[in-house]
């Protein structure tokens, strides 16, 4: 008997080593991780590579997307073009491709290889995987690639009309998909129910947005704390909250693109992030970027509610990044931008490199990992002071965000998925 308990404490002690050792292994089930806010909590992550050092494997991929891949445990998700078909892939994290689902025909490509129908990126919750394409295919399978159900939303709520292609990535949350269809044939809000695809609420959001302002290529978030939760969606010139129950406006702000310098193509490509008692709103075309607070209601535009304003610098695509009262703004020519959450005051500017970013910044053990298109990393010090610590490339085309899960960094590019982290 003492033997016995003598066995179990050695191994509840080495099992506690292991997650200190990889800082508490999280799952990134979506877009943006965890909260989808580009944070990891992990601590043994890498921020050293290149083709061949410090990569366990690479998995040439069937096409090219900009989907970012999501992973649960052992499993990873991604969505790809796949010749002229759209597939959804499930990959172990050993590199090895598990199965590989048709959800469409027909893929394109729009302003070169920039964007394709695959770009909205899948989300899980390990039992589960849903995944949208720019075509409207909304599909959930099991993680063993059995379908449960499939929709197409431009069939059940009109055709996409979009300079681009539709780019919007869902938000998974409880029992239910949260989605934004904002586009020249409708501006809607929508919460389905995730095991049917059933509708239930659909919210007809207002604007009075025209031109390619009508359209949107962002992704709705949550924002929660201990007294409000609501659905944050950014596009057609405002961004606005909608109450999760029914998807009622609770608020909206505007002044992204004033009407007496109105500019007609100022389409929204980069997304809120949010956190405790704030959220920080970019915009586009060196615009403005917002600081607000998350308690207003009704039209909140110029009020008490915006906290700060920073008159021009938005990121056009890259998202915004959030950690210990810092806000960072990744500029789409290599610029970054680190401001004080509270009161949105300029801390530095300055240029990383003069390539083109298409990726959202990520966080992890107190570095920025900051991606360009054409497959340099640039990992910079967290903090008030900027500091670049190291330089990496894989020399692909990368337009997904990294990933970090189990201590190592996926990063997607056109050709191949890449797990990056000391060989086991």
């Amino acid at each position: 008997m003492q033997k016995h308990i003598v066995s179990n404490l050695l191994i509840f002690l080495f099992a506690s080593l292991i997650l200190i050792n990889n800082g508490f292994a999280e799952n990134w089930h979506q877009w943006r991780g965890p909260n989808n806010d580009g944070i990891s909590n992990e601590t043994d992550v890498p921020i050293q590579w290149s083709q061949t050092e410090n990569v366990r494997w690479r998995l040439p991929l069937p096409g090219q997307a900009a989907s970012t891949p999501v992973v649960w445990g052992d499993k990873i998700f991604l969505t790809s073009a796949d010749g002229s078909e759209l597939v959804l892939m499930c990959v172990s994290t050993e590199g090895e491709e598990l199965w590989k689902r048709t959800l469409a025909q027909g893929n394109r490509s729009k302003r070169g290889d920039e964007v394709n129908l695959a770009a909205p990126s899948p989300t899980t919750d390990g039992k589960h995987v849903w995944a949208f394409l720019g075509t409207g295919d909304l599909a959930c399978y099991d993680i063993e690639g059995n379908p449960v159900w499939q929709t197409n939303l431009e069939e059940r709520y009109g055709k996409f009309r979009l300079g681009f292609l539709m780019s919007m990535s869902p938000v998974l949350d409880k029992d239910r998909l949260y989605l934004q269809l904002i586009h020249s044939n409708a501006w809607l809000v929508l919460a389905l129910n995730k095991m049917t695809g059933e509708e239930i609420w659909k919210h007809d959001r207002k604007s009075d947005a025209r031109r390619e302002c009508e359209h949107a290529y962002t992704s709705p978030i949550l924002y929660r704390d201990a007294e409000r939760e609501f659905l944050v969606v950014h596009g057609a010139d405002y961004v606005t909250a909608h109450n999760l129950e029914d998807g009622s406006e609770i608020w909206r702000c505007g002044g992204l693109n004033p009407p007496e310098w109105y500019n007609p193509s100022f389409r929204l490509v980069a997304s809120p992030v949010v956190t405790e008692g704030l959220i920080v709103v970019p915009s586009a075309k060196n615009g403005p970027v917002l600081g607000l607070d998350p308690s207003g209601t009704g039209n909140i535009t110029d009020t008490k509610w915006q906290i700060w304003k920073l008159q021009e610098g938005t990121p056009d695509v890259p998202s915004p990044l959030i950690h210990d009262g810092l806000v960072y703004l990744c500029r789409e020519k290599g610029t970054l931008i680190c401001l004080d959450a509270k009161t949105g005051e300029e801390l530095y500017e300055m240029r990383i490199n003069r390539q083109l970013h298409r990726s959202s910044p990520v966080y992890a053990n107190g570095y920025i990992y900051l991606t360009a298109r054409n497959g340099i990393v640039n990992v910079v010090k967290a903090g008030r002071e900027f500091e670049i610590v190291a330089t990496n490339s894989i020399d692909e085309t990368v337009a997904a965000s990294p990933v970090i899960a189990d201590g190592v960094l996926y990063l997607r590019s056109y050709d191949a998925l890449y797990a990056i982290g000391q060989k086991k």
